[in-house]
């Protein structure tokens, strides 16, 4: 069976997504079948390019395909006789951050006219799915709630799960992935200046952009922290990563309202970390229980600085912690041949 997955392409942006859509395909070949990523072009800026790039994925016409596997807006706007959505991201500047305030779309007539266009083209393209799974039931819900879609829940596993081994616990606190706003990594940096003096932190993956490199840069500059933190802003080679990880004390993740569990957070649980994570966290929260598999603060400097102390001045309780984070991990019992024979059923 010839299976197609349609993704997104932001120039120089690489995240989770994109890693899940490679292993994705890795697997689905290993199930004897064929498969290919097509990543189609997508850029949010500005925003009044984006009812073209629309049309543009709308259109696209396969070949020689079988099945078309979707994750995210607009790829999925794509048609087949045989689409299944993995929904991974809607275009919530469109939905719940567009109620919030956080979002692109202009002011006005213009912005409710393209928050109305893609809520049409999304409901236009749900209906064609002929299946429709979620990453986690926070984005289950908006979908429900925006949509009016029911959809089942499927986790996305681990990429490499074997080299996330763990091993003695760290001196140091790890926050790891996506350089942005919306990961908040400048507000960990923040909450450093109140914590035990003892506290270091690693800050390492790709920026988004040059202005979000040079604003954790200046952060740190400017609270006088440079002999406590590492930056290691670039896109890590898998190994390097896994091995901040394994030899942390925590893992720090605290995003915005994050519409899954989050990779950070699930190879933080791989390798038996725990995890550091905010009260507005959204989907890390499945994996984050106060006290016992890491902790949960509210989005204060102040208050993350109690977690990076506790984190780095009983080892014994991290290790407990960390444990705690493995056995909860694995009790989801998610693997990649059970994810591909769903997906293909």
């Amino acid at each position: 069976m010839n299976v197609l997955i349609v993704n997104n392409m932001a120039p120089f942006v690489w995240g989770g997504a994109e890693e899940l859509a490679v292993n994705l395909r890795d697997q689905i070949k290993a199930a004897g079948h064929k498969s290919e990523v097509l990543r189609v072009p997508f850029q949010w800026e500005p925003a009044h390019g984006i009812p073209s790039q629309m049309v543009m994925a709308r259109w696209l016409e396969f070949e020689n395909v079988d099945r078309i596997i979707a994750l995210k807006f607009p790829a999925y706007l794509a048609q087949h006789e045989h689409k299944t959505l993995w929904l991974l991201h809607q275009y919530r500047q469109a939905y719940d951050l567009f109620e919030t305030g956080h979002t692109n779309l202009p002011p006005g007539k213009e912005g409710e006219d393209l928050r109305r266009m893609i809520r049409t083209a999304d409901d236009e393209s749900f209906d064609e799915c002929r299946a429709i799974f979620v990453n986690y039931p926070v984005t289950q819900d908006r979908l429900l709630s925006h949509n009016g879609r029911a959809s089942k829940v499927l986790y996305p596993p681990v990429n490499d799960p074997e080299l996330f081994n763990g091993g003695p616990i760290g001196d140091y606190v790890f926050a790891g992935g996506r350089i942005n706003s919306m990961k908040r990594q400048h507000l960990i940096v923040e909450g450093l200046v109140h914590a035990d003096p003892c506290v270091k932190l690693v800050v390492a993956g790709p920026p988004d952009t040059p202005e979000d490199a040079t604003r954790l840069c200046e952060t740190v500059e400017r609270l006088e922290l440079s002999d406590r933190v590492r930056l290691d802003l670039r896109m890590l080679p898998r190994e390097v990563y896994a091995d901040y990880v394994n030899k942390s004390a925590a893992v720090a993740y605290i995003p915005f309202d994050e519409d899954s569990l989050g990779y950070v957070a699930m190879e933080a649980a791989t390798a038996a970390r725990p995890i550091i994570t905010t009260t507005d966290a959204g989907g890390v929260l499945g994996l984050v229980r106060d006290n016992q598999t890491g902790w949960v603060s509210a989005p204060e400097a102040a208050s993350i600085a109690g977690a990076l102390s506790a984190a780095c001045t009983n080892t014994a309780r991290a290790a407990e912690f960390g444990r705690s984070a493995r056995e909860l991990w694995d009790s989801f019992g998610i693997t990649w041949p059970r994810t591909v024979e769903v997906l293909l059923a």
